[in-house]
């Protein structure tokens, strides 16, 4: 699919603002589950930015600590360390806030999750669904009617469905329902958790393509949880490959998929599938399974199924190197 599929002639922007703040400043996250004792290393010093309007692409395998590092930002699960700064408010006090400033923080932060049928209540129609929200932030009766009726016509569902239940709808309209959701409350950043990973192909431009057009019609960051290189080639304005909990290479969209810098980033393109066999290049296999974040290798997280790694790779984890204009990659062996 061509980038003009999925923006409809739309641009991208291609980072950060110059001389802005960024929305969301994270820095250093780590997420270890039982620390004091056999410490599970589920994300291990994360750091990125996130401007408003832009989307970050995070991606790698599953087990790399990508959803554990979205979800963490909202203290689902608490950080261990580091901070989490969105538009200057320090995300890892949310809990001991007061309610009040919970609930305002809340509201400007949501999430679509990536099953659209266990995210919903089946109990519930779709009109309770976003109508539960709309209630807790204080809308009254007429305000939250009137909201549901434009929200359902902003993800392009008719609000005469408002009285059905989930199982009444197909997986991309559950999906355009997690969105309305998300989108109820006006956030300002939507943490994408492989949102259209469980749809068919052609569902998922059309969903991709509706992202895009709120994104431009509210101004949303997006931060989009992905497996899929190829959806993220697409949606991204900059993305963050990660790798055993870490970030081991960030770039610019098109720096990364033009010239990948990382033996993980390279392996993880040429898996990409590409269905004109004369543009198709030579696969990279990677020997070995992705470590244990339970016992994870010393050095390099990487170097156990790297096929350029030297003597230094297996004592020292490498640093963060600038490669180009906002790329860093994180090896010795550039």
């Amino acid at each position: 699919m061509s980038k003009a599929e999925f923006t409809d002639g739309g641009g991208r922007m291609t980072g950060t603002v110059a001389g802005s703040e960024p929305l969301l400043k994270v820095d250093d996250l780590k997420v270890h589950y039982n620390p004091t004792k056999h410490p599970i290393r589920a994300v291990d010093g994360v750091s990125f930015t996130l401007a408003k309007g832009e989307t970050l692409g995070i991606v790698g395998e599953s087990g790399c600590g990508k959803t554990t590092t979205g979800m963490s930002i909202i203290n689902l699960p608490p950080p261990t360390s580091g901070s989490v700064v969105f538009d200057g408010i320090d995300l890892t006090r949310l809990p001991s806030m007061p309610r009040q400033e919970q609930l305002a923080l809340r509201r400007r932060i949501q999430v679509v999750f990536q099953d659209p049928y266990s995210s919903l209540n089946p109990r519930k129609t779709l009109a309770q669904t976003l109508d539960k929200p709309l209630k807790i932030h204080g809308l009254n009766a007429a305000e939250r009617k009137d909201r549901i009726a434009y929200l359902l016509e902003k993800v392009g569902l008719n609000p005469k469905q408002a009285s059905r239940y989930p199982h009444e709808f197909s997986g991309g309209q559950r999906q355009r329902i997690g969105i309305a959701r998300a989108l109820s409350v006006s956030p300002e950043l939507i943490i994408c958790d492989e949102a259209v990973s469980a749809l068919d192909v052609s569902i998922q431009a059309q969903i991709i393509n509706l992202l895009l057009d709120l994104q431009e019609e509210f101004n949303l960051a997006y931060l989009f949880i992905s497996h899929d290189l190829a959806v993220v080639e697409h949606v991204a304005d900059r993305v963050a490959v990660m790798y055993l909990g870490k970030v081991v290479e960030q770039a610019p969209y098109d720096a990364l998929f033009s010239n990948p810098q990382h033996p993980y980033t390279q392996a993880l393109l040429s898996a990409i599938p590409i269905p004109d066999p004369r543009k198709r290049g030579s696969r990279i296999a990677l020997e070995g399974d992705i470590s244990s974040p339970l016992n994870a290798p010393k050095g390099c997280p990487f170097h156990t199924r790297c096929v350029r790694k030297s003597a230094v790779c297996e004592t020292v984890p490498p640093q963060q190197t600038a490669v180009g204009n906002d790329h860093t990659v994180s090896c010795h062996n550039l």
